[in-house]
């Protein structure tokens, strides 16, 4: 089976002031990025923002510190079409309005990025990283990356030490991490910090997932519990990712940031230790610089390949993605044909 990107289209803005969710007059949410989404349960997507400024934002990239900010904040949509945009519902909200931060900070941290998420028998789980530094653009440095946890439908969320994969030495393959499902695993696709390096898998029981030593590493040809043991799935520069499978189709699919692209790029893979293809370029830097991102909505992965008219059957899927200079976080389409 070949399944190939045929077509792309920016559908709506989904944060910012002008906005259809008019995010900044609702939420105190004048500008963000990210946007990774998951199913929550209850007929519901959460979607957890980075970065975010409030009143008296710039209008131009991100400067934490200033303009109420906060580190991340999580918002959710209760919308089944998404066809003409995102509505976002509510969000976590503080005393007083807007969104609050949900996952803590601390001492030693410029902020803490979400990464990807997923919720397992009505517990939500975030992989985070707590950003030591910002370096030049693409390149950073993390204490650490880890698992948080929220037991109460994503109002608070805790840090467990024994969910964390250190980075003293700076190379840690799971700073940067994507989660999905596959039967009775929880996956991790992880990278080193930053955007350049290549993508390892790692897999986990539902029971263990705040237990780093409880994950065993994908080294090519079996697994072992050994993070150094992690082998490459490929060569490619990696970023933020996204990864499910398409369950009409039953091919897995990545979006990933790929710098030396410069663009947003699609691959798919029979399974998720591989082989995956080259990947095509969805979303291209030349038409929308600065993007990054790429976070699959969840429930676009469900739909059949009939559900999209095309010469060969097809199917559209939709994802955030975001653009430094507006700062802020766009739905997108992508229709895929099926050969």
């Amino acid at each position: 089976m070949d399944v190939r990107p045929v077509e792309t289209e920016r559908i709506a803005k989904v944060t910012g002031a002008d906005s259809a969710n008019r995010t900044a007059a609702r939420f105190a949410l004048a500008a963000t990025d990210l946007g990774i989404l998951w199913d929550a349960g209850g007929g519901r997507v959460f979607a957890l923002f980075g970065d975010t400024f409030g009143h008296g934002w710039g209008g131009h990239g991100a400067g934490p510190g200033s303009a109420d900010w906060r580190s991340n904040v999580l918002a959710w949509s209760t919308a089944r079409d998404v066809s003409g945009g995102l509505p976002l519902d509510g969000v976590v909200a503080r005393a007083g309005g807007g969104a609050a931060q949900v996952i803590p900070s601390g001492r030693g941290e410029v902020t803490v990025v979400p990464n990807g998420a997923i919720t397992v028998d009505g517990v939500h789980y975030a992989h985070y990283m707590s950003v030591r530094e910002w370096g030049e653009p693409g390149h950073w440095r993390t204490n650490h990356a880890g698992v948080a946890v929220s037991r109460d439908d994503g109002c608070t969320w805790r840090r467990p030490r024994s969910a964390r994969w250190s980075n003293r030495d700076g190379r840690s393959r799971f700073q940067v991490g994507a989660f999905a499902r596959d039967d009775e695993y929880v996956l991790l696709f992880g990278t080193t910090n930053g955007r350049r390096d290549v993508p390892y898998l790692a897999r986990v029981r539902p029971s263990d997932l705040l237990r780093v030593r409880a994950y065993e590493y994908w080294d090519g040809s079996d697994w072992r519990g050994d993070e150094r043991a992690a082998a490459p799935l490929f060569d490619g520069s990696v970023g933020e990712m996204s990864v499910g499978r398409h369950r009409g189709c039953g091919r897995w699919l990545m979006l990933h940031l790929d710098e030396p692209r410069r663009g947003i790029v699609a691959r798919t893979a029979p399974a998720p230790t591989g082989p995956w293809t080259e990947g095509d370029v969805v979303v291209s830097g030349d038409e929308h610089p600065a993007i990054y991102g790429g976070f699959l909505h969840p429930w676009s992965l469900d739909g059949t390949p009939a559900d999209a008219p095309g010469p060969s059957g097809g199917f559209d899927v939709y994802y955030l993605v975001s653009q430094w200079g507006p700062y802020n976080v766009f739905l997108t389409r992508t229709r895929f044909e099926v050969r």
